[in-house]
Parts: structure tokens; C-alpha cells; sequence
């Protein structure tokens, strides 16, 4: 469906940039049509000669071009816009998803190990690579002033007063 949505909406924009494009090429060829002659090398008086079939033809060319390109150019940039926004919000709700999730581990795990937590642990626990859960921890040490003690292997486990 999401495709579809952005097929339609970039479908929209091109189509009402190419007919503002085509009515912004027919006001500039029209207007053109009414640019005097210059004489020739001779200094002759050049007779002018006025189209008016071509210039109603370009007046109407540049009228239908506004009047299905801008409808069709505002309606192709609303569907776009909101497809954005709604994106943004499904990022938005799948971080905030994952956070709750990792708050949830992290708790669980703090209370079934009395307040003791090794990164590996939360790792394995949170589904996380190490740098994201050591990350993660390191937050929650600094919001908690959690202690921290190193073992003889270099391991860091974090203690938190429950």
C-alpha cells in the first residue's frame, strides 16, 4: 500500500511539473511572439506579422497548464508530506517500542540479580551488540550512580542500590 501511496504522489508531482513547465514554455513563447523586429541590415522597415491563431492557441496552452498543474502539483506534495510524517512516526513508535524494551531488561534484570549487571549480560539478554548495551548501561550508571567494579579479567559489572 506504502508504495502505491509514493507511486502515486511522485506520479502527481511530476505530472504537475511538467504542465507548469509547459505553461511557463508557452507565456515565454507567447510573449516572445510580441517582441518588435529589428530592420534588416538595410535599415528596410521589416513588415510584422501577428499570429493570432498561435498566440490564442499559446494563451490557452499556458491557462490549462496552470489550471491542472497546480491542483495536481499541491496534491502530489500533500501525499508526499504526510507519506514523510507518517514515516517519521513509525520511526518514532519503533524507538520508543525498543526502548521500552530495553528500560523492561534492564529492570528485570537489575531486580533478579540484586542489583548487579555485567555488560555481556545485558547483551545476551537484550538481544544488543556490546557497544549499544555498554552504551546503554553507561547511561543508566551516570542516572543511577551505580558503582562500578573491575575484575581480574578486566570485566566491568555495574551495582545499583535497589
Amino acid at each position: 500500500m506504502k508504495t502505491a501511496e509514493k507511486l502515486a504522489a511522485g506520479w502527481l508531482l511530476t505530472l504537475g511539473f511538467t504542465f507548469l513547465t509547459s505553461s511557463v514554455s508557452a507565456v515565454v513563447e507567447r510573449n516572445s511572439m510580441f517582441k518588435p523586429i529589428s530592420p534588416g541590415e538595410n535599415g528596410e522597415l521589416v513588415k510584422e506579422y501577428f499570429n493570432r491563431e498561435r498566440a490564442s492557441l499559446l494563451n490557452a496552452t499556458a491557462t490549462q497548464g496552470l489550471i491542472f498543474g497546480l491542483p495536481t502539483l499541491i496534491l502530489g506534495s500533500w501525499m508526499g508530506w504526510g507519506l514523510y510524517r507518517q514515516s517519521k512516526d513509525e520511526k518514532k513508535a519503533l524507538q520508543q517500542q525498543l526502548s521500552d524494551r530495553l528500560q523492561s531488561t534492564f529492570y528485570q534484570m537489575i531486580q533478579a540479580n540484586d542489583g548487579r549487571i555485567t555488560v555481556l549480560g545485558f547483551a545476551m539478554q537484550s538481544q544488543l551488540p556490546a557497544s549499544v548495551a555498554k552504551k546503554f548501561l553507561n547511561e543508566k550508571a551516570k542516572e543511577f550512580n551505580a558503582n562500578f567494579k573491575v575484575t581480574e579479567e578486566g570485566s566491568v559489572s555495574y551495582h545499583f542500590d535497589l
